[in-house]
């Protein structure tokens, strides 16, 4: 039997990490050996490991002194697994479950098809567990992101046993060795995100395949980039973004690829003027000119902020409301979401998400008593400035008064403007970083 490498990364997830252990020790493919690397916790992480599993055959704990990121984290672990004999190596995240069968079934695929250089499990969501989080991704060259292709997708058994793709996730992913040792490990100069996909084409690039094989089944937690107490993972995701594609665009869509990504530096900048915070505009801008400089690594001085939290948006909407009434066509999933951190806030309020054949029916509104709220994607695209009903949108920007009115019509000028007095120097540093 192929022996397997396991890495498992940790930063301040004391409790996530003690599942993923289990769920990596319960596997019915025993010929492992364990790598757990904790990136300099402060949550008491390493005391529980120790106390729990501290006397695990086959375990290795590994206390870095300081916080290396994840690829960092999975390299120290990596390296140490590499001075063994193991045929594969595999990456978990400490916030995954793995099913019983994953690692098994990752080893027989790899055996069977000599053309995989890295498989990755089929993740679904811990919070939904019938819904698939990431079963293969594909790079989007119109719009310069990565796609989950089968995102959100409840699971019907009608998917593919395998699933070739561009990249896949770090969270429960297995490379081989020979791979490695012919294309390095994960970039360190990312830090954090991005890292796993620049692995996934690399491998390509020597001539391997990235699968996602159905067998292999994992949980995964989400909202990892969500920002709670600071602007740490939006600097993160925003430079290795950039990043990515500053290294791996060709020259014939450079010019596409910086109008993209421009618009989506206005976008997030307007929003922040528009809600009068100014620290993640002040992170992005950071990440922006670090990734045009070929600045990367750890963030910093004057990267990462504080989140501003000030703006009321939705609550100067509820004022004196008694009843909430959601009309969404397509956003069906942010509807319930709006509705629940409504009724966290105000539990007396009546607050229901309409369809758009609801809507029609509900045409007798009192304004005065109900307060109805239209879902959108941007609501600085929004034609309809009459003010009859309230726009909110993915951002939870909401369109209330005359002044927010006048910004939205400002919005289109304001975004040609930036587009095109910022893309030559763009295209002059993304040019320069081409060469180096």
């Amino acid at each position: 039997m192929a022996r397997v490498g396991v890495v498992i990364c940790n930063y301040n997830k004391e409790d996530d990490v003690l599942d993923c252990i289990q769920s990596v020790l319960e596997n019915k493919y025993q010929d492992i050996d364990l790598y757990v690397v904790d990136n300099a916790s402060t949550d008491g992480s390493v005391e529980k490991i120790v106390s729990t599993y501290g006397d695990q055959d086959h375990m290795t704990l590994i206390v870095n002194d300081e916080n290396l990121g994840g690829s960092g984290g999975f390299n120290t672990g990596l390296r140490e697994a590499l001075k063994h004999e193991h045929e594969f190596l595999m990456c978990v995240d400490n916030d995954a479950q793995l099913d019983e069968n994953c690692i098994g079934a990752l080893v027989e695929h790899m055996d069977s098809d000599a053309e995989t250089g890295i498989a990755a499990a089929k993740i679904y969501h811990l919070e939904n567990s019938d819904a698939i989080q990431n079963y293969g991704s594909l790079i989007n060259w119109k719009e310069f992101t990565v796609e989950s292709i089968f995102a959100n997708r409840q699971e019907d058994g009608s998917l593919p046993e395998v699933i070739y793709s561009d990249a896949v996730p770090a969270c429960a992913l297995m490379i081989r060795t020979s791979v490695v040792e012919k294309i390095g490990l994960m970039p360190e100069e990312n830090f954090l995100y991005w890292d796993d996909t620049e692995w996934c084409v690399r491998c390509t690039m020597a001539g391997f395949q990235v699968a996602s094989v159905a067998k292999a089944q994992a949980l995964h937690a989400m909202g990892a980039k969500n920002e709670k107490t600071n602007t740490f993972p939006t600097y993160y995701a925003w430079r290795n973004w950039l990043k990515f594609f500053l290294d791996h665009t060709p020259e014939h869509l450079l010019e596409q690829m910086a109008e993209v990504f421009l618009n989506s530096v206005f976008n997030l900048n307007y929003s922040c003027m528009y809600r009068n915070e100014p620290n993640v505009s002040h992170t992005v801008m950071a990440a922006v000119d670090d990734a045009l400089h070929g600045v990367y690594g750890k963030a910093g001085e004057a990267r990462i902020f504080p989140v501003e939290k000030e703006y009321q948006g939705v609550n100067q909407i509820l004022k004196g409301k008694e009843r909430v009434l959601i009309r969404t066509n397509e956003f069906q999933l942010y509807a319930n979401q709006v509705k629940e951190e409504i009724l966290h806030e105000y539990p007396s309020l009546q607050v229901q998400v309409l369809t758009p054949d609801e809507a029609a029916q509900n045409s007798e509104i009192n304004h005065a008593q109900t307060a109805v709220i239209e879902l959108c994607d941007t609501i600085f695209t929004v034609t309809d400035l009459s003010r009859k009903k309230y726009f909110m949108d993915l951002d939870g920007n909401v369109l209330i008064s005359e002044d927010d009115a006048i910004s939205v019509m400002h919005y289109h000028a304001g975004r040609e403007n930036f587009i095109f007095s910022h893309k030559p120097l763009f295209l002059q540093l993304a040019r320069e970083i081409g060469k180096c």
